[in-house]
């Protein structure tokens, strides 16, 4: 059958086969990570979706597609699981034959556990799960993963070294994923609209609001930049930009009277208490 053409264990990644079963944004902002780092040949990826909605992206990027979840399986030594949350039970009831002990399964699915993956798949089935964010996409995402009973220090190796062409990449218990997709999968979008009222800001005072965008956009890569490189608490950086009596601490004392901070923690606390909730049901 196919098996026997198909490498059984591949760890080089011209040898390494992805395939990835759904075909939405989170699932293509990781195969552009994985091309654009030349992790894997396009040739050796391979999608499936119900339609071609989502699949003539994949076409474009030189990715192979199909529209049966079992092709892909087949076709792959590593599998992405990244379908809707309510789809999956259906999906893995339909792979779960043709998983065999050479296949690394990753779930992207959110709200779906370890335990429920291990369930629905064969018991040998080596079964990691991921929580990526949007910014995977330029290569600045911020992952987190965590293994499967099964799943050994050889395949955690594999997905960090593949993952990391998206950004960074960090192995956590399963319990922090929750937490991981309140701050980083949702946080993105508390610093879009932080980024959006840093300009208003400036638009506000008379700059032109295209360009207080370009630098209001900057001026959060620069600090993130500075924080990930100097490895400084945040504190301690803030601090440096506070000369006495001049304009930061003047603008900090507004922030502190509108209680930015106590808000952003409400905010990442209510995301992951979500988070939670889409677990249970």
């Amino acid at each position: 059958g196919l098996e026997g053409a198909w490498p059984r264990v591949a760890m080089e990644a011209s040898e390494l086969w992805v395939g990835f079963v759904g075909a939405g944004r989170m699932a293509g902002g990781l195969v552009r990570g994985l091309l654009q780092a030349g992790k894997v040949p396009a040739t050796n990826i391979m999608a499936s979706a119900p339609s071609d909605r989502n699949l003539n992206a994949w076409r474009e990027l030189g990715c192979r597609t199909t529209h049966c979840n079992l092709e892909v399986v087949h076709r792959s030594t590593l599998v992405f699981l990244a379908t809707k949350p309510h789809i999956l039970p259906g999906v893995l009831e339909e792979i779960r034959p043709a998983v065999g002990s050479h296949h690394i399964v990753v779930s992207l699915v959110a709200g779906v556990t370890i335990q429920t993956l291990q369930r629905l798949l064969p018991p040998w089935t080596k079964v990691l799960r991921i929580m990526p964010n949007l910014p995977c996409v330029v290569q600045a995402g911020a992952m987190v993963f965590s293994r499967g009973v099964n799943a050994g220090d050889e395949e955690a190796a594999l997905l960090k070294s593949l993952l990391s062409s998206c950004g960074l990449c960090e192995e956590v218990p399963e319990s922090y994923i929750d937490i991981h997709t309140g701050l980083s999968g949702s946080g993105v979008a508390y610093v879009y609209l932080f980024a959006e009222a840093l300009a208003e800001g400036a638009v506000k005072m008379g700059m032109p609001g295209a360009l207080a965008g370009r630098i209001a956009a900057q001026t959060l890569l620069g600090a993130a930049k500075m924080l990930l490189e100097t490895g400084e608490h945040p504190a301690k950086l803030r601090g440096d930009v506070c000369t006495p009596g001049g304009t930061t601490i003047y603008a900090l004392h507004q922030l502190e009277k509108g209680a930015l901070r106590a808000t952003v923690m409400d905010a990442v606390e209510a995301a992951t208490n979500r988070a939670c909730d889409m677990a249970k049901d």
